[in-house]
Formats: structure tokens, sequence, C-alpha cells
């Protein structure tokens, strides 16, 4: 589970004391392995270099030799067709590093939102926790005021009975 899913399950189970204190204590769900494990199984990185294969049509011809002529012929015709294929090769190499900068772009800013989000949500929870500090402090000046409240009410009722004794004393 990642950081985020982590954050916002644990919101939404706010009946879970362990992940709820997780957080509180500095605990994390940061998986180093899952951090660094690739995109895709085939991505390129020092765990897998890829394959180290090359593009071969015609085989080396490592000895001097005379050609015929329709091997020749063959061997230009070919030549025009690989020639062809490069370029289109080259083409499609070039779209496809396209492709892996947008796809990188995509995933570096989406890395930053999710960083910033973080943040966010680390300021919103320092400022609940500031709160709640100051409510904390509130406390016993609510107490000395429920206090007061209470005397006030007891020397009311206390009023109250001497005057109907007084009443019921003069009836």
């Amino acid at each position: 589970m990642g950081i985020l899913s982590r954050i916002t399950s644990a919101a939404g189970k706010s009946s879970n004391k362990e992940s709820q204190s997780s957080l509180a204590t500095g605990g994390h769900a940061i998986d180093k392995n899952r951090v660094l494990a690739p995109t895709d199984p085939t991505a390129i990185n020092p765990l897998n270099a890829g394959a180290w294969e090359s593009v071969r049509t015609a085989p080396v011809s490592d000895v001097p030799r005379y050609f015929t002529k329709p091997e020749a012929d063959a061997l230009k015709e070919l030549a025009t067709e690989k020639t062809q294929g490069a370029k289109q090769s080259q083409r499609a190499y070039k779209s496809l590093g396209k492709i892996e900068a947008a796809d990188a772009a995509v995933h570096k800013h989406h890395r930053n939102y999710i960083r910033g989000t973080a943040d966010a949500e680390l300021t919103k929870k320092r400022a609940d926790a500031s709160t709640a500090r100051h409510l904390h402090a509130l406390r016993p000046e609510y107490a000395k005021l429920g206090f007061g409240l209470d005397r006030a009410e007891n020397k009311a009722q206390q009023r109250i009975q001497e005057l109907r004794a007084k009443i019921k004393d003069n009836y």
C-alpha cells in the first residue's frame, strides 16, 4: 500500500488506532523496494540492462571473395530495402524516444503533485494538531466557567429553598 493510500485509508478508518498511532509516532509505509521497483518489468535499469543483441541482416564476410552478378543484384536490392528500413526505424525510434520523454515528464509531474499533496496533508495535520492543542489549553477555563455556573445554580436553588421556607412559615 502506498503512502497516499495509507493516509487516505487511515482517515477513512478513524477507529483503526494502529494506523493512526503509526503516523502519530512517525511511522511510515515507504517500502524502498517498491519505490525503486521498475515502472515495467522490461524497463532498462542496472538490474535489467536489456538485451545486447544487434541487427545483422547479412553474415559477416570475413574472407575476401568474388560475388556473382545475381548475388550483387540481390545484395543491392537488399541494401536499398534495409536503407529504407533504417530510415523508418530511425523515425520510429525517434518517436519512441519522444513517447518515453513524455511518459517521464508525466511521471515526474505526477510525483511532484504527490509530494505537494503530501506536504499539504502535513500542513493540514499540523494545523489540526495546533488547533487541538489550543482547544486543550481552553479546557481549564471552560472547567472554571462550569464550576461557576454550578455554584450559581446551587446558590439559586438554595435561595429558592429559603424563600419557600419563608413562605411556608408565613402561611
